[in-house]
């Protein structure tokens, strides 16, 4: 543990309770791609296998009980509570193009043939896609409520506060895990995408709201 790690897990804690947030005080979903959310739910189940069979201390656990129920229960607010809001039309990504390859991968390329390591690869390699159909879907509406923004922000920083943490490990413990790392700047690099993503869109939303007020003045 080192201050990068804590740091993370808060910042990733934060995103989602961001999310859950707005979902429940709007009552509405829209601008959420259920799917991204399911993917996550799925990342947590089959990472958090271990969780009754290997203790490694209360944080870890709690985080992870935490993590599992946040997960579930916006997939609920989406699919569930709030259906009638969520935006189906636009949540259209292809999840077979992203788990099929990943749980191939996850064969191939793992520390150790059994279920639970192929699981937890499987984690890995889908946690740094699965904010995919998030991002597919804000390009193709061409918009992003704030509050959206915040929590793909606080997600992005999650995933660079990991790489410190990791560096600082490799520093002090002289530790690497490659398929950790390598996911992990993946995925940072899709949310470096979307922070490019929104900065053009904006200013492409602005110039238009801005060329039909002049031609309405005109």
């Amino acid at each position: 543990m080192n201050v990068f790690r804590i740091l993370g897990d808060l910042s990733h804690l934060l995103a989602m309770i961001l999310l859950l947030g707005k979902i429940w005080r709007s009552k509405c979903c829209a601008g959420i791609s259920g799917k991204s959310q399911i993917l996550f739910a799925l990342v947590f189940t089959t990472r958090y296998l271990d969780l009754f069979t290997n203790f490694i201390s209360i944080y870890n656990t709690v985080m992870k009980m935490v993590f599992l129920l946040c997960a579930y229960v916006t997939v609920y607010m989406i699919y569930g509570k709030f259906r009638k809001t969520f935006d189906s039309e636009n949540d259209t990504f292809r999840l077979e193009f992203l788990l099929v390859p990943v749980i191939g991968l996850s064969f191939l390329e793992n520390y150790s043939f059994t279920p639970l390591e192929i699981l937890w690869t499987f984690s890995i390699y889908l946690e740094s896609v699965a904010i995919l159909p998030q991002l597919f879907m804000i390009s193709k509406t061409g918009e992003a409520e704030t509050i959206t923004t915040h929590y793909l922000f606080f997600l992005g920083l999650y995933r660079a506060l990991y790489l410190a943490n990791w560096i600082r490990r490799y520093q002090t413990e002289n530790f690497y895990d490659q398929i950790a790392v390598v996911s992990g700047v993946v995925q940072t690099i899709f949310y470096c995408d979307f922070f490019y993503l929104y900065v053009t869109k904006g200013r492409c939303w602005e110039n238009s709201v801005t060329g039909t007020s002049s031609g309405q003045s005109t």
